[in-house]
């Protein structure tokens, strides 16, 4: 089976086939007799109306249900006080109940399942037909109400099941917060507190104070370690607030946080340039956070592999996406590829898991680019 395509024996394709054979099955009861020879009993065109009607809304059971339920239902009640000969159309509606009752729909069920009982008993006890008898209304009524039962009971396991995935889900968040926290928490405190004191040691020797280059790198590395302490405590919040809703976080990052990504770039010895096309509006944070995100990666990139010397930040809002726009005069693309990462990859899952692009490639006039639109309503 392909990775990520459900097995064709479910969803739509599955409902398909499942109409498809109840219809076989519903025509052959209906149309071939039982005595020896075989006979083949003729149906009137309501009848096959009805028999097709039923059967095939039988392939839209998942997706409307309540729907499916009451059509089979009225063909049902049509069908059998009115078309002769008999049949198995009664299926399709023990299907229809079934489904219904799986869907977390058991009131629905409840009471299409119970007007069934009603019709049928009015038909067999308030007429002078009785087509049933007894035994026929009991084994009638004992189909309808299993289906409702047993759909019930496949709802609620798989219910259970998905709780429990949830659960374990919580806890590899909860395990992950705690490792992210003993790990890189320790080791980005030391690292702040080392440059700090590294920082004002090299003041206390007379070397020059902030203005030398070592100063200044010992500065920026002060405040991308605080900066990345702030970010970490922010995600662990958030990976800790299915454990205390009430746990404080830090707002997540965005492009209100541009100008601070900038200057931490040129700290790094890059002339950076940011711009901004368009009238800002207010992002989604999940769309706000990935267009960050995007501008962050492309930001290391640069620095880490392209030696370049000027970087272009562009953030365009348009109609119905925002774009954001990366552009250096470094080495290209042949650069990123010998760095062995994915952050080209993780970009672009971003912008995808939000419905927009990414495209990244060599500039003809030299250096690389990073261009990603994200649609506004992306996400929650």
């Amino acid at each position: 089976m392909t990775e990520g395509r459900e097995p064709w024996t479910r969803g739509p394709r599955g409902d398909a086939l499942l109409a498809a054979a109840t219809g076989v099955f519903v025509v052959l009861t209906t149309v071939l007799g039982t005595g020896d020879p075989i006979a083949v009993r003729p149906v009137p065109w309501t009848g096959w109306v009805l028999m097709i009607v039923a059967c095939a809304a039988l392939a839209f059971r998942r997706r409307y249900p309540v729907t499916v339920g009451v059509v089979t239902l009225a063909a049902s009640m049509v069908y059998y006080p009115a078309i002769n000969p008999d049949g198995a159309l009664l299926v399709t509606l023990i299907i229809a109940l079934y489904s219904l009752a799986s869907a977390g729909r058991t009131v629905a069920a409840g009471v299409i399942g119970g007007l069934a009982i009603v019709g049928s008993a009015f038909g067999e006890y308030g007429t002078d037909a009785s087509p049933l008898g007894d035994a026929g209304m009991f084994l009638l009524v004992s189909w309808l109400v299993a289906a409702v039962a047993v759909g019930a009971g496949v709802h609620t396991s798989r219910r259970s099941r998905e709780e429990a995935l949830r659960r374990r889900a919580i806890e590899e968040r909860l395990r992950i917060a705690r490792e992210l926290h003993d790990v890189l928490g320790h080791n980005i405190s030391l690292i702040n507190v080392q440059a700090g004191a590294a920082l004002h040691a090299l003041s206390r020797g007379g070397g020059g104070g902030g203005e030398t280059p070592a100063a200044k790198a010992l500065a920026a590395i002060k405040e991308t370690s605080r900066e990345a302490l702030r970010e970490l405590r922010g995600t662990l919040g958030v990976l800790r607030q299915v454990d205390d809703e009430e746990a404080p976080t830090a707002p997540a990052p965005g492009l209100r946080r541009l100008p601070e990504l900038a200057d931490r770039s040129r700290a790094a010895g890059l002339a950076v340039d940011v711009e901004t096309e368009g009238t800002p509006v207010a992002l989604a944070p999940a769309v706000d956070l990935a267009a960050f995100r995007i501008v962050q990666e492309a930001l290391t990139n640069v620095t880490r592999h392209a030696g370049a010397g000027r970087v272009a930040i562009s953030v365009g809002y348009g109609r119905d996406d925002v774009t954001v726009d990366v552009s250096d005069d470094g080495r290209g693309a042949g650069s990123r590829a010998s760095g062995g990462g994915s952050g080209i990859d993780g970009m672009r899952s971003r912008a995808e898991a939000l419905g927009g692009t990414l495209e990244a490639a060599d500039r003809p006039e030299g250096g690389f680019r990073v261009t990603a639109r994200l649609p506004y309503g992306g996400a929650a």
